[in-house]
């Protein structure tokens, strides 16, 4: 039997390049020979993706994917696209509804039209689309019920790119670590924030069950989907680990250990999202990916990055 040929990409345009997980990623494709074109929207005086000008396999094209113009000199020569550009998180979202659905779910479609299933994509969703579940234990094939805007732009915006016939959806975990954009609303950055800046960390539903990945991961997703694209091609796929699934009291006390803060538990507060389950990420690894960061490297990394700032 003659085995099948690996689709090979060679020039990548990331939408929301220059974000989060967008310079992270950035950074691996180029080491690992890639040509990077990035697609953003940089607020002057926030950041520029200034230590990858130099590199002869990068250019950068300022513009908002919500602008068919800017998003068809994108993809001028591209041979797939990560779609990173979003406002993320249930907080921003809900901060600013109508602009968030604008960006993720009208971004989503004028990209797709551009596209017109010529080009593959590989897009970077969330957990958060499956909302509040019955089930100790959520896995790909759970009924999405999103409760937030978030979760529900995301959902929205996963339908449009199935209509792709090119496509590979990844459903993250909540991002964590340090990154050359960094953020610090996501729980592990923003519990690590207080505790060196703070000196205290206060601990809503200590027992609700989170589950996490790594920055870096969540770069080695998308080139793993890019290099094994033939094999991931037209699913979805939650990304992260069966190890990274903790309570928030863990969490906080692996922090506490590490920082000496102060730890408080009060119940007051609430997840809007309603996450307390196990992700079950067995889909993903039976591909072949498994993250390589865990909680506690991916601590460490944290407090040192930030007891430089």
């Amino acid at each position: 039997m003659k085995k099948e040929k690996k689709q090979k990409f060679k020039k990548i345009l990331i939408t929301g390049g220059a974000g989060y997980v967008g310079t992270v990623l950035t950074e691996l494709l180029l080491k690992k020979g890639y040509h990077v074109r990035v697609l953003d929207l940089v607020p002057e005086a926030v950041f520029h993706p200034i230590p990858f000008y130099n590199h002869k396999n990068f250019d950068f094209i300022k513009g908002d994917v919500r602008d068919i113009k800017f998003v068809k000199k994108a993809l001028i020569g591209i041979d797939a696209v990560v779609h990173l550009a979003a406002i993320v998180g249930y907080p921003a979202c809900d901060k600013e509804p109508k602009l968030s659905y604008d960006v993720n779910v009208n971004g989503a479609k004028i990209l797709m039209k551009t596209i017109k299933s010529t080009i593959p994509i590989l897009f970077a969703s969330t957990t958060s689309v499956y909302g509040k579940i019955d089930d100790r234990v959520c896995s790909e094939i759970t009924k999405r019920n999103p409760v937030s805007n978030y979760g529900v732009q995301k959902a929205e915006a996963e339908d449009l790119v199935m209509k792709n016939k090119k496509f590979i959806i990844f459903r993250f975990t909540t991002g964590f670590g340090a990154s050359l954009k960094m953020r610090f609303d996501t729980l592990p950055n923003d519990f690590t924030y207080k505790a060196i800046n703070e000196k205290n960390i206060v601990v809503y539903q200590k027992n609700f069950i989170r589950s996490f990945i790594h920055v870096r991961d969540m770069a080695r997703a998308f080139l793993f989907g890019l290099e094994e694209y033939n094999k991931l091609e037209g699913d979805v796929y939650n990304v992260g680990s069966n190890e990274l699934n903790i309570s928030k009291e863990e969490l906080a006390r692996l922090i506490q250990e590490k920082t000496k803060c102060k730890l408080e538990f009060k119940e007051i507060g609430k997840d809007l999202e309603n996450r307390d389950y196990f992700t079950s990420f067995d889909k993903i690894k039976k591909m072949g990916f498994e993250t390589s960061i865990s909680i506690k490297k991916g601590v460490d990394g944290l407090v040192k990055a930030l007891l430089c700032l």
